[in-house]
Order: structure tokens, then C-alpha cells, then sequence
């Protein structure tokens, strides 16, 4: 059943458009997710389909009577009621029938059995029960307490004031209150945000069971791979529809572009053919007539496009200008928190060059603390933290704290390198999409997504070889999020970071250190291997008699542990060496083209009878071809060590 239809949609912003040509189909029990960079629109199409805002053209079609819940992001409740009160508003209709149910139980206790009014209350009696059982009426109280267990709300905390809570406990409120009003079509923008891993993991398989349609706007890859089954791609100003969760999307529209691009080179190529036809014959008598009808040929020729996606993507790296030494970081029985309040601890781990460790746990376990206080931004309570040699090293604050809100952007980064000049200074911004008038926005009305790329920016100028990053995806949109993993993958250095982004962990982690309050357990791998580990653990616990001591953890050094670690590391080399081949590939066709184009230009006439140009070109072909042989070495170099992985 179709639920609910966009027909040629547009949506203008000022005189421009902002995307045009909008269809998107919603059937009954549909998994969709609305993807697409920051701006390209999401939010403005969702709240066109929600029916809080009409399109400047096109229509929008509804089935009849169709319920629609909407969140938008970081959606909180504003009420004086407390947790429970708030959620069981939801149930009012089913209060009201309960109520006249308990009214006609009055009534048949006072009505003579006997008589015809007794049999008519009774049926009445007899259908609102059955209605509010069907309704789920006698489940109320558990729904609600299934719903708020899954978001982390304790039992202590159902009577508290729903304006007392922080601003992420009233936005997980909120969606846990449109999750419990069921509606046939659930729109959810960026429902993820304020969630850690636990609560993830349990809205994912309610939304996996939920009975009505989804449509869903998430930056959080894991959640989309989990959840969805269709994808729709708002890219350069348009929509393409593509079946499959997430991870499917990407290669589909990879293939897509790869297909088209083709097709639409194979085209230029014929179309070069016969206009080349044309301009040498059409004055010839013997071939104008062939000449004229390849020209006919071009007028009705459908001209493709020239694909093309939305590409505007920071690009960097991060680089050192000196090695570490291999014990890079130990720390032994730590005790975090402030003052005489300990938020976890004892924590114990080391880290060593060339590891990648992600920092997991639930929201306000103290992550965030743990780092500063190896950073000496707070002081530890209890034991030790020792730093190897040699380091240099990059902090990436998730509160922005290191950035200056009086400061212009381009003074952000200039002030901290003063000797460098301007020109280089917004080529480097403009390699994060700081261009023009962007430079002279000052800090503070920059979007949270724009200060994380400023943050960004000046970890990359500076000489570093331990990076500290402190959930660095949050803002970034998907793109973004796949240049930093490429950026990290890239980096000789050691990297430290907490991240709730599942994707992004299975991206990059060679380690996972699972944070609680009472102590920290390391996993070799990464999100996916630590899973793993954990289900093990579980199963094994239950099937035999060993000490909870020796179920936390596997041995230190065990076959097990070296196995995940040099999984690990092959395959952040096998991402290194596949990125290689492919820039070399590039690099070969780059200078292919480069020889065609003086090939054709010795080939002129006019050239061919010049010797001093006829030279000049010679010497440049030579030199083309010395470097494209150059690159192919390299090519082959690097693609047999790529067939070596595959083997």
C-alpha cells in the first residue's frame, strides 16, 4: 500500500534552487533513508512531507487519514508534568475507554440480570473490552517501561519533571514518546544524536520490529547498514533511489556513476568522430552527402549529460616531522573525576606507535574526563600516566573549548602562524571548504559541523605523531566522516579516540577499550571483533565454572589477541594500498590524455612543416612518456602488493 508520494517537487532558496525534481515513494512497513550532504536539503524535504512547510512546486499525495510522527534533530520535550506523566499522555484515548469500561461495570453491578438493559450494557461492556485489548490497553504500563528502560531512564527517575532533565535526556524523551504513539509513517530526523552504544542497539531492533513505515535522516552508517533496506540519495540538487541498507548504497552508486560516466565518454567519443567527419568532408563533392546526413545525425542525437555528484569535500592529511618512540603511552590504576568524586576507575592500559585505540562506554562514564586528565587539562585522583618520547601531540576538543569565538576563522588558524603567509593559509581553508567571504566569519556564528572542520584544520597544519580526538565525527556529515577515516588510515602516527560512531570504529580502531565505572577492558579489533568478544564471553560464562576475573578479558598476548591485531593492521594497509593504486591509475590517464593531446597537435599540418615546434613538441611527448612509464612501474609495484593481500 503507498502511503505516501512526492511528484516533481522544488524547494527555491532566494533566487537559487535548492533541489528540484523531487520523487520519493513510502509504501506500508518501508525501511527508507533520506541521505545526503550537509545543506544539500534533508531537513527542508522532511518537513515538506511532514506537512509543516509546502513545496514552491509540485505536490505532495497522502494516503487517507494517514498518522505521521515527526522528531526533528535534538527535538526535546518542554513540560511541567514528570517522565511517566509525559509518556502515558499518549494513552489518553485508551484512559478515557478504560474509564467507560469501569462506568459500565458500575452499571451491571446495579441492573437487574434479568432485563434487556442488563443484556445491552453487557454487550457494550463485552466490545470495549475487546477494543481496548486489541488496542493494547492492559500493555500500557509495560510499553512505557520497555521504552524508557531502552533509553536509560532508571525507576527512580519516572516522577521527575520532564524540565528538569538535560537537553539530550529530553530529546530521547521525545522520541521515545512519538515510538510509543506508533504512527503509520515515523519520520525521524538525526535520531541517533545523545545515544550511546547500549541505547543504539536496543532503538535499532525496536525500529527493525516496528509495525508502521520509516523514514529516517542519520549520519550514523551502522544504524542505516541495521535498520534500512532503501536508500535515497539527495545529490546535486536531485534524488536517485537505490534498494539495500547503506553499505549497498555505496557501491551502487559507485557503480551508477562509474556506468554512466562510460556511456556518456562513449558518446563524446562518437560524437568527436563525426563532427571530425563533418568539418573534413562537407566541402568535398564526392562525401558532402555522407557529410550532411552525419550531421542530421548529430542534430537528433540525444546528448547525455555529464554525470555528475555533489563533490565538494574536505580533503587532508595529518603529518609528523618526527618518530615517537614505540611506548607511546602507560597508564596504571587511574582514578578520574573531580575533586573527591571518582567517576571511574581503577583504569589501566598502554598504548604503542601505530595503534589506533577507540574509547567506548555509556554516556557519562567520564570518556570525555578520562582524556583530559591524561592531557593535564584536569587533575588525576589516583595513579600514574606516563607519556613516551618524541611526541608531538594533536587534541581535537568535541566542545570546541580551543577555538576563539571573538576570532574571524582565517585569524583562528593565522594567529597560531603568524610566519606563513595569507594565500597559503586559506588555500588550506579552502581545502576545507572555507572559501571567500567564509574566512571572515567570526568562530561563534559558525555552525557546529563548520567548527568541527575549523578544529580540523588546525590539527592539520600542526606537526603531530599521538592524536588525541574526542568524538571527532559528531557534525561532520557522511562525507566528511569518510575523508577523516582516509585522513587517520593514512596517518604514520598513534591515534587515542572516543567515538559512539560504530562505522567509524570498524573504519579505523585497531583496539577497543570498553570503559566502565569500576575499571576499562581492552579488545583487540575493532567494533565488529569486539562484539564478537563480548558474545563469546557471554556464552562462555554461561557454559562453564571460571572466575568472573578470568571471563573479563581474554589472556594478554594470546594467539587470539595477535590474530585480531594483525587482521587489523592488514587491513588498514590493504585501505593504504588500495587508495595508491588507484591515484596511480588516475596519474596514468591523466598524462594518456596528455600524449593524445600533443600527438594531435604534431599531427597538424600547420605543426608538421614547423621544426623548431615540431621539436618542442618531440621533447614534451618524451618527456610524458618517460614519467607515465615512471608511474607504471609504480603501479605494478603497488598493485602485485595488493594481488599479495588478496591471495
Amino acid at each position: 500500500m503507498l502511503l505516501l508520494q512526492t511528484n516533481d517537487v522544488l524547494r527555491r532558496f532566494g533566487a537559487d534552487v535548492l533541489f528540484h525534481n523531487i520523487n520519493l515513494q513510502v509504501v506500508d512497513h518501508a525501511r527508507v533513508a533520506l541521505v545526503g550532504r550537509n545543506g544539500a536539503g534533508k531537513t527542508t524535504l522532511l518537513k515538506m512531507i511532514a506537512g509543516i512547510t509546502q513545496p514552491d512546486e509540485g505536490t505532495i499525495t497522502k494516503a487517507k487519514g494517514l498518522s505521521i510522527g515527526y522528531l526533528a534533530q535534538d527535538q526535546g520535550l518542554d513540560s511541567q508534568n514528570s517522565i511517566w506523566a509525559e509518556l502515558d499522555t499518549v494513552f489518553g484515548p485508551l484512559h478515557k475507554m478504560e474509564a467507560e469500561i469501569h462506568h459500565l461495570e458500575g452499571q451491571l453491578a446495579t441492573v437487574d440480570s434479568t432485563t434487556d438493559r442488563y443484556q445491552e450494557i453487557l454487550r457494550d461492556y463485552d466490545r470495549l473490552q475487546e477494543q481496548f485489548q486489541e488496542a493494547g490497553g492492559f500493555e500500557i504500563d509495560s510499553r512505557m517501561r520497555g521504552v524508557l528502560t531502552g533509553f536509560g531512564f532508571e525507576e527512580e527517575s519516572y516522577q521527575r519533571p520532564v524540565n528538569s532533565l538535560s537537553g539530550g535526556q529530553k530529546t530521547k524523551l521525545a522520541l521515545a514518546k512519538i515510538l510509543l504513539q506508533a504512527p503509520q509513517l515515523l519520520i525521524l530526523d538525526e535520531p541517533t544524536n545523545h545515544l550511546d552504544m547500549g541505547v543504539l542497539t536496543w532503538l535499532e531492533d525496536y525500529l527493525k520490529g516496528y509495525s508502521g513505515a520509516l523514514l529516517i535522516v542519520s549520519h550514523d552508517r551502522y544504524f542505516l547498514d541495521r535498520v534500512v533496506n532503501e536508500v535515497y540519495d539527495l545529490d546535486n540538487q536531485t534524488l536517485h533511489h537505490y534498494t539495500g541498507n547503506y553499505s549497498a548504497f555505496v557501491k551502487n552508486k559507485t557503480a551508477r556513476l562509474a556506468t554512466e560516466m562510460k556511456h556518456y565518454e562513449q558518446q563524446q567519443k562518437e560524437i568527436a568522430k563525426l563532427e571530425d567527419f563533418v568539418n573534413k568532408n562537407l566541402v568535398r563533392a564526392s562525401t558532402t552527402k555522407r557529410a550532411q546526413a552525419r550531421r542530421r545525425q548529430l542534430e537528433k542525437m540525444e546528448r547525455m549529460e555529464r554525470p555528475q555528484t555533489d563533490d565538494k569535500s574536505i580533503h587532508f592529511s595529518f603529518s609528523s616531522q618526527k618518530e615517537s618512540g614505540n611506548e607511546v603511552l602507560d597508564v596504571e590504576g587511574l582514578k578520574i573525576g573531580y575533586q573527591d568524586t571518582v567517576l571511574a576507575g581503577p583504569l589501566t592500559f598502554n598504548e604503542r606507535k601505530g595503534q589506533c585505540i577507540g574509547i567506548i562506554g555509556p554516556n557519562g562514564i567520564g570518556k570525555s574526563t578520562l582524556l583530559k586528565t591524561l592531557l593535564k587539562k584536569m587533575p588525576a585522583i589516583a595513579g600514574t600516566i606516563k607519556f613516551g618520547a618524541n611526541l608531538d601531540i594533536g587534541y581535537y576538543d568535541q566542545e570546541q573549548q580551543q577555538l576563539h569565538p571573538e576570532k574571524t576563522v582565517l585569524d583562528e588558524v593565522w594567529d597560531d602562524h603568524p610566519e606563513i603567509d595569507e594565500t597559503q593559509i586559506r588555500n588550506l581553508l579552502g581545502s576545507f571548504l572555507f572559501v571567500g567571504d567564509d574566512v571572515y566569519k567570526h568562530v561563534s556564528d559558525l555552525s557546529g559541523g563548520q567548527k568541527a572542520r575549523l578544529e580540523l584544520t588546525k590539527l592539520s597544519f600542526e606537526p603531530i605523531n599521538f592524536l588525541i580526538l574526542d568524538e571527532p565525527t559528531n557534525h561532520l556529515d557522511i562525507d566528511s566522516r569518510e575523508v577523516l577515516e582516509g585522513a587517520i588510515n593514512d596517518f604514520d602516527g598513534t591515534v587515542l579516540f572516543i567515538s559512539h560512531d560504530r562505522y567509524f570504529i570498524n573504519q579505523v580502531a585497531t583496539d577497543v577499550l570498553a570503559m566502565q565505572k569500576d575499571g576499562i577492558t581492552r579488545y583487540q579489533g575493532d567494533y565488529d571483533d569486539y562484539l564478537r568478544a563480548v558474545t563469546e564471553q557471554e556464552q562462555a560464562s554461561a557454559d562453564d565454572s571460571t572466575t568472573p576475573d578470568q571471563k573479563r578479558a581474554p589472556k594478554a598476548g594470546s594467539a587470539a589477541q595477535q590474530s585480531y591485531q594483525q587482521s587489523k593492521e592488514a587491513q588498514k594497509a590493504r585501505r593504504k594500498l588500495q587508495r595508491t593504486v588507484a591515484d596511480l591509475e588516475e596519474q596514468m590517464n591523466q598524462l594518456g590524455e596528455q600524449q593524445e593531446q600533443v600527438e594531435t597537435q604534431m599531427a597538424d599540418p600547420d605543426v608538421a612543416t614547423d621544426i623548431g615546434k615540431l621539436t618542442d613538441l618531440q621533447k614534451e611527448l618524451d618527456a610524458l612518456t618517460k614519467q607515465l612509464e615512471d608511474v607504471e612501474e609504480q603501479w605494478t609495484v603497488a598493485a602485485e602488493r595488493l594481488e599479495e593481500f588478496d591471495n
